[in-house]
């Protein structure tokens, strides 16, 4: 059967990425609008965008005011802006928060509206020029044709995708990623490690994402560590954006699983970032994964050493599922209530957050057939 493979138009990757992308971002437009956070301004890595842009003759402005995981009213202040300030193409500089943020504000620049109107469609409008430019090595968001926006009326993260969607340019720049502190390191590095694992065990697998999905995996388990160990190790940090990048393109042609479909529900009611509550949950949602796809999670196994050619799939499997939970415990993730979750807060809105998994579509892509008392009962474990 014929697959679709989609990728950004154009992807610079490695050391020195930024410098070799200026002379792209002159074709994009003579004035760009920023879309970063303050933090990114406060390290300094904002700066370096700036000098890239100025260096062309590239006049911009900057909206910073993404303040953690992006909302309708972020995208509504920043569509505001870049109106205002006549802007050509944007450029979308930090982790997903910023670059998912760039793509619902490139979605309303031709038609306007709310971004909340494309819930449940495809978004298909024709976008201004995007350059993402990620600084963790964890969403993938440069990769992909998706964007997760919070609704604060419904209380809901929204799952938007459309081709449209894809950045028309990724700068996979190491030295961004380098000011990532441990924790983000940890979250992030889990985030796409999930993308890969769950792409690679989709039912929507295709033989290229399988391709990305298996590098990714093996490239997080052999540098993810020495990242979160020690910030400084160049070599494990140019390798964990490489592996971002490829389990980003990954999960976009594959989609995810369970453990996204169950992740987002727990960020919006309980405000977790969303790596972070994809690697709280993929204990759980893994071991109820592992016997639809045993097959597949043993090559998975096998592939990162964990497991021997003579072992079955099955051995395998949970060779491989103990390889994952040793990272996530070697890399210090919380549980719910370690984070200072309410446990009754919880409890009491698991049938929301089920349904609302359920409702996303991605736990279907599961090869186990589920339920929401299956999704339900796996909130439950949590404690």
């Amino acid at each position: 059967m014929a697959r679709e493979f989609i990728v950004p138009g154009q992807i610079i990757t490695g050391a020195g990425a930024l410098n070799m992308a200026e002379g792209a971002l002159k074709q994009f437009g003579k004035k760009a609008m920023i879309v970063t956070d303050q933090v990114m301004i406060d390290l300094g890595n904002c700066a370096k965008v700036e000098t890239a842009l100025k260096n062309q003759g590239i006049e911009y402005t900057i909206y910073s005011e993404i303040a953690g995981e992006p909302t309708d009213i972020m995208i509504e202040n920043g569509l505001k802006k870049y109106r205002e300030e006549s802007c050509e193409f944007l450029v979308a500089l930090g982790g997903g928060s910023p670059i998912d943020s760039m793509k619902a504000i490139g979605s309303l620049v031709k038609n306007g509206g709310n971004i909340s109107d494309y819930m449940g469609k495809v978004i298909e409008t024709e976008m201004p020029p995007m350059v993402a430019i990620p600084t963790t090595a964890g969403t993938g968001s440069e990769a992909t044709q998706f964007t997760i926006i919070t609704d604060t009326k419904k209380d809901i993260k929204m799952l938007l995708k459309g081709k449209s969607l894809m950045p028309t340019l990724a700068i996979s720049d190491p030295q961004f990623t380098m000011t990532a502190p441990p924790k983000i390191t940890a979250a992030t590095g889990l985030d796409a490690l999930c993308h890969a694992v769950e792409a690679y065990t989709s039912r929507q697998a295709q033989t290229l994402s399988d391709t990305f999905a298996l590098s990714a995996v093996k490239r997080i388990f052999k540098y993810l560590p020495a990242a979160f160990h020690d910030g400084k190790n160049e070599e494990a940090r140019i390798e964990m954006a490489v592996a971002a990048l490829e389990a980003g393109i990954a999960f976009n042609n594959a989609s995810v699983t369970l453990i996204h479909g169950m992740s987002r529900p727990i960020g919006a009611l309980f405000h977790v970032a969303h790596g972070l509550s994809n690697a709280m949950l993929m204990k759980e949602c893994l071991s109820f994964a592992l016997s639809g796809a045993y097959d597949r999670f043993g090559e998975l196994g096998r592939s990162i050493g964990v497991a021997a050619a003579e072992d079955s799939d099955q051995e395998a499997s949970e060779k491989f599922l103990a390889a994952v939970i040793a990272l996530t415990e070697e890399l210090e993730t919380p549980t719910l209530e370690q984070f200072g979750i309410d446990k009754e807060a919880f409890f009491n809105v698991i049938e929301k957050m089920a349904y609302d998994a359920m409702d996303s579509g991605s736990p279907q892509n599961t090869k186990r057939e589920i339920s929401q008392a299956d999704v339900e009962q796996m909130y439950r474990n949590l404690w």
